[in-house]
Parts: structure tokens; sequence; C-alpha cells
């Protein structure tokens, strides 16, 4: 799953321990979450955190929804769901990997 290189212009805020955003781990980095965004650090500034493929995580017989004890991340238009080191997006009738 590829993230592409996206900085995230003016991005101010240092992310970290206790910084008071939603943090997750994403491959082989942390991401965080905010403003609909996620990002991480990548060379000394904040990347825009996102996979360019369309990845359909099969198998997946859980629903997520309000109370189902995964933690719930704003994501663009829709929202993710972060588990087993994966956010979990439903689409069309099926869940993504994002």
């Amino acid at each position: 799953m590829a993230s592409p290189h996206h900085p995230h212009d003016s991005h101010e805020h240092v992310h970290g321990e206790n910084c008071g955003h939603a943090a997750f781990r994403h491959g082989d980095h942390t991401d965080y979450a905010h403003d609909g965004h996620v990002h991480r650090s990548h060379e000394g500034h904040v990347d825009e955190c996102d996979t360019t493929a369309h990845v359909t995580h099969g198998e997946h017989s859980h629903q997520h929804g309000d109370g189902c004890g995964h933690v719930a991340v704003r994501h663009g238009d829709h929202t993710d769901y972060v588990h087993d080191g994966h956010r979990h997006a439903a689409h069309e009738g099926h869940w993504d990997d994002h």
C-alpha cells in the first residue's frame, strides 16, 4: 500500500505523545488525525498520509459504528475505524483498507 508524498503546507503543530490528536500505527510510522486529515511526520515536515490504490479488506465481518470499540477517525467525507494495524472505511458494501 503506497503512500504518496503530499506535504501538508503550513503545518505548525508538532504531533507527538499527548498532542491531543488520535494517533495510530500505519505500516512503519505513526499517523495523527485531525481536521479531517491524516498526517505523518516525514523528513522534517508533515505529509498527508493517504493511499493511492483501492484496497479491499477481505472477509471483514465486523460492522463498525458508534460503540464498536475501535477508534473512529474522521477522514475527508467519511469515517475510518482503526484496528489490527489498519484504518478501515465502509465503501459500496465492503470495507477498504486505508
